[in-house]
């Protein structure tokens, strides 16, 4: 095989012929397989089982003389404050646990600022049009957030060491319209990169013209390796306040990909100005979240070193699925030149760049062959990428074999639209 740049006219009828060919006996087979949505399979959650019988009689619920079936306990019970805290390179005083959902908690944030303000502000809602900076390709959910709000997303370049740091410090410091970034700072979703030092620090000296600027520092991957070379990432908190810049940082995360997404503990961790402001919401909202769940998940990952021994289980469960995958992508599409991926060290995607204006068409052609991918443009603001090209493939939920067959058939679609194209 050889790149479909250096085909000929007629050789690229033939690849396309061959193709087809394939591709119509795929779709003959009758497959429902998903590479849609990063959801951890039924390996991973068996996994977490034995957790729900480590609380059996009501004294399995005293956690240092407080009884976890009863109100109480604003910002969550101290052990999981701490494990979050570890994990997130914070001091436990900076924590706050919620619910189940790390999203949840960062639309309670956004709607924080758009009614009630923060840093002495008028709420955003008040301010007419506001902005948030996105680092393309990034993650829908975050987008689908600001996108209800009513909020104007920017488009931000990213590389192998994060977003575009030189264009975020320009827009920042210009316009004081702009009030916060989406980050996935380790393993991103989707590319799987993690945040350089030099770019954990840049954000940590951001000078932005708006007083109410946040950056919204979702982790929801730090400890999600997949490899034995796993990733570092600095820690923002530790390089804002050697800058006095601690009010900026909001960060998050959550056990929903570590023992139950349906059923996980989630957690904020920020200064202690901010925590002031989302205390005085929360203290509103509810009178304390589940401890019962919070005790459960202590007991059993017991502190911040049992919960990166423990998904070391994870790993290796899902790390034959990226293998699989990776593989075939470097078997079957490599050397047509014809897209590009990254091999992420950890995380739940794989982002692949298909040939420039053939993404839908890829996730169409997929479709028909019983393979569900997440939309063509998900992973950009509005749904929109300018270049058609970006597909995140989830390995996680199927099975070794089921991936197998998916990730073939993503290959000859991935080919197919490009001959395509190229014959067009």
């Amino acid at each position: 095989m050889k790149s479909y740049k250096k085909m000929t006219t007629e050789e690229l009828l033939q690849e396309k012929a061959s193709l087809e060919k394939e591709y119509e006996n795929y779709k003959a087979m009758g497959l429902s397989l998903n590479m849609a949505r990063g959801k951890p399979g039924a390996e991973q959650l068996d996994i977490s089982m034995p957790m729900l019988d480590v609380l059996n009689s009501a004294s399995d619920c005293d956690d240092n003389g407080t009884d976890c079936r009863n109100y109480g306990i604003l910002d969550g019970i101290s052990g999981v404050k701490k494990m979050f805290a570890d994990i997130l390179d914070v001091n436990e005083d900076e924590v706050f646990v919620g619910g189940n959902s790390s999203l949840n908690m960062m639309f309670d944030t956004i709607t924080t600022f758009m009614v009630k303000g923060i840093a002495g502000c008028e709420p955003w809602i008040n301010q007419g049009k506001v902005k948030f900076l996105c680092p393309v390709p990034g993650y829908d959910r975050h987008f689908g957030i600001t996108e209800y709000y009513g909020i104007e997303m920017i488009n931000i370049p990213t590389d192998q060491n994060g977003p575009d740091m030189d264009l975020v410090e320009k827009l920042v410091s210009e316009d004081e319209k702009i009030k916060g970034i989406w980050c996935v700072p380790k393993y991103s979703n989707p590319t799987g990169i993690t945040y350089s030092d030099e770019t954990v620090r840049r954000f940590a000296n951001l000078k932005p013209k708006a007083k109410d600027f946040r950056i919204i520092w979702d982790n929801a991957y730090v400890i999600h390796d997949v490899t034995d070379t796993p990733d570092t990432l600095l820690s923002i908190m530790d390089e804002c306040k050697k800058n006095g810049t601690e009010d900026l940082p909001i960060i998050f995360a959550s056990t929903s990909k570590i023992t139950f997404p349906g059923a996980g503990v989630a957690a904020m961790a920020c200064s202690k100005a901010n925590m002031d402001v989302f205390k005085a919401r929360y203290t509103r909202q509810t009178i304390g979240y589940d401890k019962i769940n919070m005790l459960r998940h202590q007991r059993y990952l017991k502190d911040s070193s049992g919960l990166v021994a423990y998904m070391e289980k994870h790993k290796e469960v899902i790390a034959p699925k990226f293998k699989c995958v990776l593989d075939a992508l470097n078997d079957k599409v490599k050397e047509t030149g014809c897209a590009s991926w990254t091999e992420p060290n950890g995380g739940y995607f794989i982002s692949v760049n298909v040939l420039e204006g053939t993404a839908k068409e890829v996730v169409r052609l997929c479709k028909e062959a019983g393979v569900v991918l997440t939309g063509a443009g998900a992973t950009y603001p509005y749904g929109k990428d300018p270049k058609d090209s970006n597909i995140r493939i989830a390995p996680t939920y199927p099975t070794v074999e089921e991936l197998s067959k998916a990730a073939d058939i993503f290959c000859v679609c991935a080919k197919l639209a490009a001959v395509n194209k190229m014959i067009g």
